[in-house]
């Protein structure tokens, strides 16, 4: 069995795209093509682009506008030509090793890395992706390892983390954004008249003239108050956290008691740096995981669930997998820059 780092809920399940700006997206087909035209406020990455591509050929031949997408963006800049060889040659390794040791097989998992390798390319070209449809629900968003500061037409001021993606909603009644995916902090403009509310995994939270950050993973969200005070609203319950404190929730479920935060250590991001405490590994792979490219698996739970203390560059996430790797005495199979399995 292999085990990956607890990822991030990537965006609020049923959000449908946005009246007027492009349809539903359900398929593949197209996605390729029309993410290049739709998300500009922020560039894609190469790499993305280049393996929407090669799933888009998986499903069968493109059409004659596919082909001639795809030969106009491998024809604008050499690194997309490049982008594209390497998404291919993974793609056809994960296909090679799944013919060579198929996961099916009762004896496979003891039978050393390339079986391991085998049963994660089954799923890994899918994770590299994330959710294909938030750069066209979204108003702003951002990359691995990439952060970006907004300033909203009200005055207020969002900075979005690595792999974070928000979309506004605003009415001469309400400051409504959602949080899709990662983490953002907002400085918010006073305005009695218009709250500011920031909905995240079925939650929210209304600023009382505040700053505040809010977090997305797997199961729930966090919100960390920097300044005045936050209504956090969840499962039909209400909390008020204040200046220095924290609440979290799980979807569905009522927020915990706001409690003393570590500000500086859950703001980090912010500064450059990911500082983790005695946190499972499976978690701090996630973290990670905003600021590079590729999944990390663990070969067993075991390792996913041992406890890693450390201040990281979130610049270099490179580095600090290593250094991780070192302080836990675990090894790395590195199938690509893609796909790495860590093993003791």
């Amino acid at each position: 069995m292999l085990y990956r780092g607890r990822g991030q809920s990537d965006q609020e399940r049923g959000l449908a795209a946005r009246r007027g700006v492009i349809p539903a997206i359900t398929v593949h087909a197209d996605q390729a093509a029309t993410r290049m035209s739709f998300d500009s406020d922020t560039p894609e990455d190469p790499h993305d682009i280049a393996v929407d591509w090669v799933l888009r050929k998986k499903e069968g031949p493109l059409t004659r506008k596919e082909q001639e997408a795809l030969d106009a963006w491998l024809a604008a800049d050499t690194a997309h030509a490049a982008a594209f060889r390497e998404a291919e040659g993974l793609s056809a390794e994960f296909a090679r090793l799944s013919l060579r040791h198929p996961a099916k097989r009762a004896s496979a998992r003891r039978r050393g890395r390339p079986v391991v390798a085998a049963a994660a390319a089954a799923v890994a070209l899918a994770l590299l992706l994330g959710d294909l449809s938030i750069p066209f629900v979204a108003d702003y968003s951002t990359g691995a390892g990439e952060t970006r500061r907004v300033t909203l037409g009200d005055g207020s001021h969002v900075e979005l983390g690595a792999r974070s993606a928000i979309a506004l909603h605003f009415t001469p009644a309400r400051r409504r954004l959602t949080l899709l995916r990662g983490e953002a902090w907002f400085d918010v403009a006073p305005d009695a008249s218009r709250p500011f509310v920031v909905e995240a995994a079925g939650g929210s939270a209304t600023a009382l003239g505040t700053s505040f950050d809010v977090a997305l993973d797997e199961n729930g969200a966090r919100v960390t108050v920097t300044e005045h005070s936050v209504s956090v609203a969840s499962g039909g319950a209400e909390v008020v956290a204040r200046e220095g404190q924290e609440t979290s929730f799980l979807r569905g479920s009522s927020a915990s008691a706001p409690a003393a935060a570590n500000v500086a250590k859950l703001t980090a991001w912010r500064r450059g740096r990911l500082i983790v405490e005695d946190e499972a590994l499976g978690d701090v792979l996630a973290l990670l995981g905003r600021y590079r490219h590729g999944v990390v698996y663990c070969l067993r739970r075991e390792i996913c669930a041992r406890r890693v203390t450390g201040v990281y560059r979130t610049d270099d996430p490179t580095q600090a997998l290593a250094d991780i790797e070192t302080a836990l005495g675990l090894s790395a199979y590195r199938l690509s820059n893609y796909l790495i399995l860590l093993h003791e």
